[in-house]
C-alpha cells in the first residue's frame, strides 16, 4: 500500500458522487461535479451512462477511456459516508 489506501469497490451516485470503499475499511464519498464542470479532461463524464462505468484501479478509479483521478485527492477530498446526505442507491 502507498500513502493512501487501494479502492475495492467504486459505484457511481447521483449527482456525479462517487461511493468509494478503501481496502482499510473506510467508506468514503467523492464528489466530482467541480470537475465534470470545470475540466475538459472529464467531458465524457456528462454522460451520466459513461460516468457510471467506472472501475477500481489499486489506489484510484479509472473511466475505460482512461480518466481518473488523483489517489490522494480521493482520499482527503472525499466525506466519511455518515456525514453524506444523499441516496446511495
Amino acid at each position: 500500500m502507498g500513502l493512501t489506501p487501494d479502492i475495492i469497490e467504486v459505484r457511481a451516485l447521483d449527482g456525479y458522487n462517487l461511493y468509494l470503499k478503501f481496502k482499510n475499511g473506510e467508506e468514503k464519498i467523492f464528489n466530482m461535479t467541480e470537475h465534470v464542470d470545470k475540466i475538459k479532461y472529464f467531458y465524457r463524464l456528462k454522460n451520466k451512462d459513461y460516468f457510471k462505468r467506472v472501475t477500481p484501479r489499486g489506489d484510484t478509479i479509472e473511466w475505460e477511456n482512461g480518466e481518473d483521478v488523483a489517489p490522494e485527492n480521493l482520499y482527503n477530498k472525499s466525506v466519511f459516508i455518515n456525514e453524506y446526505n444523499g441516496n446511495l442507491d
